[in-house]
């Protein structure tokens, strides 16, 4: 009876180390979707990040990928705790995989409160660096953000063309009479700005702050999913490092 037992111990020993040996392949792959989202976010987005005047955007990006880098730790330590079936390093495993949940409950908390400030900020902020720093030295960076944002998202101005008859740079002798920058066409040429008739330019309705909310929006949504994905896989983590743990800890005795 005794050895029957110990026999049923030991194959569910080696069922929840295959199990958590999985687990931790798909944890650690897990974590470079997440790094290469985050830095996806930060490298091909940071033009539109420099037209906000808040960081929280940019430090839950941050975040994102300071998890996934922990992620991929911790993925490579639980494989070594598993195989070696160390009990200490299953403990430390589990309170890594405890502070990955609290650092992604950290980003989503992050991104609820930003999503919840978002329109208000840009509706604040975005028009006064459009109009002021378009064009203006030392503000390339600003240009170039402002040229790609109505490019790619097919808009003119903050919340309508017609914020350009403000701009900085449309009443200087610089802009060569343009009513509003090259980059408000539709098909960019050399002076097209001169005419910004519909045919001509974009013309959207809520300009290129609904646009700017809503890619943010987007981009929130795509963070906040894969953050709810391994948060769900870490809890299926912890549950199979604890059996695992207290199934060494009978066996010891």
């Amino acid at each position: 009876m005794a050895e029957a037992e110990e026999k049923n111990n030991s194959c569910g020993t080696i069922c929840l180390k295959y199990l958590l040996f999985v687990f931790n392949l798909l944890f650690w792959l897990a974590g470079g979707a997440v790094m290469a989202v985050g830095i996806w976010t930060l490298v091909d987005k940071s033009d539109y990040i420099s037209l906000l005047s808040s960081s929280t955007y940019m430090i839950a990006a941050f975040i994102l990928i300071g998890a996934g880098a922990v992620v991929m730790f911790t993925g490579i330590l639980g494989c070594c705790a598993t195989i070696r079936e160390q009990r200490a390093l299953l403990l430390v495993f589990c309170v890594l995989l405890l502070i990955i949940f609290l650092l992604e409950i950290t980003a989503g908390i992050l991104a609820y409160v930003y999503y919840q400030e978002l329109n208000a900020e840009l509706r604040a902020d975005l028009k006064e660096r459009m109009v002021e720093n378009y064009q203006q030295p030392g503000q390339e960076h600003i240009t170039r953000a402002i040229d790609r944002l109505q490019q790619d998202l097919k808009c003119c101005g903050s919340n309508s063309s017609a914020d350009w008859r403000d701009g900085a740079w449309i009443q200087t002798p610089g802009a060569d009479r343009r009513l509003v920058p090259d980059s408000c066409c539709k098909t960019p040429t050399d002076h097209c700005g001169l005419r910004d008739h519909p045919s001509n330019i974009y013309k959207v309705e809520g300009g290129c702050i609904s646009k700017l909310e809503e890619f943010i929006l987007q981009h929130l949504l795509i963070l906040g999913s894969v953050g709810l994905g391994i948060a769900f896989i870490q809890i299926v983590g912890m549950i199979f490092t604890c059996c695992l743990y207290r199934s060494l800890k009978e066996e010891i005795y």
